[in-house]
């Protein structure tokens, strides 16, 4: 296995039933992955519930993707049928194919990787199954669900006997390693941009993650910190996993993320990668963040064709303005940019939802994953190296 990861990191000695101990310092930049990956999405490819998949399609550092497993989809290329767009990556019907196509073309897999995010993070009995067939065929597995594999007596015991590891990276370090807030995020002297949504698995990481990229692109030294699954299965070097925390620790840990990133790397800018939303009812997500963080100034991201809560019908989501007003008045900072996610709306009424969203609310609106990060990077640079007005 890897050398120590940032936050909830992976140890030097392989376990079969690895915990995700941290946080603890980064990898060194440059670090070869873990190995050779096939994310497991069986039956999610597409829909909200693959965003972890989704994630470690579009970016990865920590693997080299080389098959996805969903059977709805199989023959496709994956991109094609979340992006619509070839990424070169197959999708195969199981786990023994996926083994077979990825040995065919000279790329060995050695993990397989859960990609699935239901509501609830919750393991189901199908995918359970296929975890198993995985371990079989001496695939090492890492999961970043609820349901940790190493607890599961049967999962760790064929572990065992295939010589393979499990690492659940949803489980947290011992309560005496985690850190409570001390005030010490002050001396973080760089921009802080928190990257927040009106709702959950709504492109709030790969937002973060553009913004990071383009910074970098303009010549401005920018680091992630993450706060779920799945951003450290991608390699991010800061990360915890906000949603699986005791309440007690959640602020401290946040403020030791980005305390350490700042206090090992010193950049300029530092994003913050959000969760849920903060008026969401399942998931509200974003208070710690902006209590815990002190970020400097936030980016909204946002879906114009959703009109409810993601899973929960019957829940509408609240007016963008309506959410602004509320993360103005809890961070007491500025919301500078709307990001959009383009699902459900085809080409003209993207673009006429960015237009009406820039009228409505007056800040610059794009959308990252189809027109790059240059509007939002134009929204962060007047608010580097100086001291942001705190909002009344």
């Amino acid at each position: 296995m890897s050398p120590p990861h940032s936050g909830f990191a992976c140890g030097d000695s392989p376990r079969r039933a690895e915990r995700v101990p941290g946080p603890s310092r980064p990898h060194a930049v440059g670090r070869p992955p873990d190995g050779q990956a096939i994310v497991y999405c069986d039956g999610a490819l597409g829909t909200t519930n693959g965003k972890t998949a989704h994630g470690l399609l579009r970016r990865s550092e920590r693997y080299v993707i080389v098959a996805v497993v969903d059977r709805d989809h199989a023959g496709a290329d994956a991109g094609e049928v979340f992006d619509g767009r070839p990424i070169g990556v197959p999708v195969c019907a199981n786990v023994q194919e996926a083994i077979e196509n990825s040995r065919r073309h000279g790329r060995p897999a050695t993990h397989l990787v859960v990609g699935l995010a239901p509501d609830g993070g919750r393991l189901s009995a199908r995918a359970r199954e296929d975890i198993k067939s995985a371990i079989r065929l001496r695939l090492h597995v890492d999961c970043g669900l609820h349901d940790f594999l190493g607890d599961d007596p049967e999962l760790s015991a064929l572990a065992a006997r295939h010589g393979v590891v499990l690492r659940d990276v949803r489980r947290t370090p011992p309560r005496g390693e985690l850190h409570s807030f001390t005030g010490k995020i002050e001396q973080v002297t760089c921009l802080k941009v928190a990257v927040l949504g009106t709702d959950s698995a709504v492109g709030k990481r790969t937002t973060a993650w553009k913004l990071v990229d383009g910074l970098r692109a303009a010549g401005v030294s920018a680091e992630l910190v993450g706060t779920g699954q799945t951003a450290w299965l991608q390699g991010a070097r800061y990360s915890l996993m906000l949603d699986s925390l005791v309440s007690d620790f959640m602020a401290g840990e946040i403020e030791h993320a980005v305390f350490s990133a700042f206090n090992d790397l010193h950049p300029e800018v530092i994003v913050i990668e959000g969760q849920g939303s903060l008026m969401n009812p399942a998931y509200p997500g974003g208070y710690e963040i902006l209590a815990a963080g002190r970020p400097d100034v936030v980016v909204l991201q946002h879906a114009p064709a959703r009109k409810e809560y993601d899973g929960f019908p019957g829940y509408p989501i609240h007016p963008i303005k309506t959410q602004i007003a509320a993360l103005q008045l809890v961070s007491g900072r500025p919301v500078i940019a709307i990001t959009i996610n383009h699902e459900g709306l085809n080409d003209a009424q993207r673009i006429e939802a960015c237009r009406e969203l820039r009228e409505r609310t007056g800040l610059p609106v794009c959308d990252v994953l189809l027109d790059g990060p240059d509007v939002l990077v134009a929204a962060v640079r007047p608010h580097l190296r100086k001291t942001i007005p705190v909002c009344r």
